[in-house]
C-alpha cells in the first residue's frame, strides 16, 4: 500500500552508524539546541553509548527504530520496553526528520510506533516530554496525559494501562526508592515546590533507613502509582504516640481506582497496630472533604507554624 509508513528495527552494525548521526542531530537541533563545543558534544555520545549498552540486556532492553514509507527512511524512535514492569514502554526519542515533516506525518510514525511496541509487549508508554508545549499538545491528541514528573524532576507523560489491574498498598521496600523520588517529585509539583535535589534525597532516604518517616506505596502491578507517610512522635497531652498523615499523591492518570482510600486505610490500620492514639492530616480547604471522607473526621483547631 503506497504511503504506509512501517517500522523497522535499526540493524547493529549496519544501522548504527546512520542512526546514531540522525539521532544526536535531532537531539542537539530539536531537543536541547546544544553549542558544538566538546562537553556538550561529549554528553550526547555517552548518552548514544548508554543507550546502545542497553540493547543486549534480557530485559529492558533498548530498540533502535527507523520509521519508513515507501523504502525511505523518514523518522526514527529509540525507547525500552519493560517486561518486569508490566510492560511499561519509555519512549525517549521521537523524530520525524525535517524533509519529510507535514501533512500527518508525525501522527501516523506515533501511530506506528504504538502499534509496533504493544506488538512486541508494551502494556502502556511513557514519556518525557521537556515542559515543551508542541510537544505536550501533539502527544495529549494521541491520549497521552500529564502524569507528575520524574524521579529528576523532568515532567512526564503517560498513556495508561488499557486493562484493568488491582491496586495493592504495601510499606516501602529499599528497591522502590527511586519510585518514591518519582511520586515525591510529583507531589511537590503538584502543590508547586520543587524538585527534591540530591542532597534532599539523600536526607530523605536517610530518615526512611532509621525509621523516621514510614512511607506506604500505592501499586499497580509493580509501578507505584500513589503513596503516603505518617511520621510518629509523642504527645505530652495524649501520653501516647502520635502520627502525621503526609505526602498523599496519586498519580493524575491512576485517580478515581480507589489508590487514595486504600493508602489512607493501610495508614491509619498500621498507626492502629502500633497504638498510636490519633493521625493527623494537615490540609488545604479545598481538600477537607476528601479527608473527612477518609476517616479524618474529627477537628482538632487551627495549626500554625513557623517555618525556620
Amino acid at each position: 500500500m503506497e504511503n504506509r509508513i512501517t517500522v523497522r528495527e535499526a540493524l547493529p552494525g549496519r544501522d548504527t552508524g546512520r542512526f546514531r548521526t540522525r539521532l544526536l542531530g535531532y537531539r542537539r537541533e530539536d531537543i536541547f539546541t546544544l553549542p558544538g563545543d566538546a562537553a556538550s558534544l561529549g554528553r550526547e555520545e555517552e548518552y548514544f553509548s548508554h543507550m546502545l549498552s542497553l540493547r543486549h540486556r534480557e530485559d529492558g532492553r533498548s530498540r533502535f527504530l527507523f520509521f519508513e514509507r515507501d523504502g525511505e527512511e523518514i523518522g526514527l524512535a529509540l525507547a525500552v520496553i519493560y517486561a518486569a514492569e508490566e510492560g511499561k514502554c519509555f519512549l525517549t526519542d521521537f523524530c520525524v526528520f525535517p524533509e519529510h515533516r507535514g501533512g500527518g506525518t508525525g501522527r501516523g510514525c506515533a501511530l506506528a510506533f504504538l502499534d509496533f511496541a504493544r506488538r512486541n509487549g508494551a502494556g502502556y508508554f511513557e514519556l518525557n516530554y521537556g515542559g515543551d508545549a508542541r510537544r505536550l499538545r501533539f502527544w495529549r491528541r494521541l491520549g497521552f496525559v500529564e502524569n507528575g514528573v520524574d524521579e529528576w524532576g523532568e515532567p512526564l507523560l503517560l498513556l495508561p494501562p488499557e486493562d484493568e489491574a488491582p491496586i495493592a498498598v504495601e510499606e516501602l521496600r529499599a528497591e522502590d526508592f527511586w519510585q518514591l523520588l518519582r511520586l515525591e517529585n510529583g507531589f511537590r509539583a503538584a502543590v508547586g515546590e520543587e524538585s527534591l535535589g540530591s542532597e534532599g534525597q539523600q536526607r530523605l532516604l536517610q530518615a526512611v533507613k532509621e525509621g523516621r518517616i514510614a512511607f506506604f506505596l500505592a501499586k499497580r502491578g509493580s509501578r507505584a502509582v500513589g503513596m503516603c507517610s505518617v511520621v510518629l512522635s509523642f504527645s505530652t497531652f495524649a501520653c501516647a504516640q502520635v502520627g502525621v498523615f503526609d505526602d498523599f499523591f496519586v498519580e493524575p492518570a491512576f485517580r478515581g481506582r480507589g489508590a487514595a482510600r486504600a493508602l489512607s486505610r493501610a495508614a491509619q490500620d498500621w498507626c492502629a497496630a502500633r497504638g498510636v492514639s490519633s493521625l493527623t492530616a494537615c490540609c488545604a480547604p479545598c481538600d477537607e472533604g476528601m479527608y473527612i471522607r477518609l476517616g479524618f473526621g474529627t477537628r482538632l483547631g487551627t495549626n500554625y507554624a513557623k517555618l525556620l
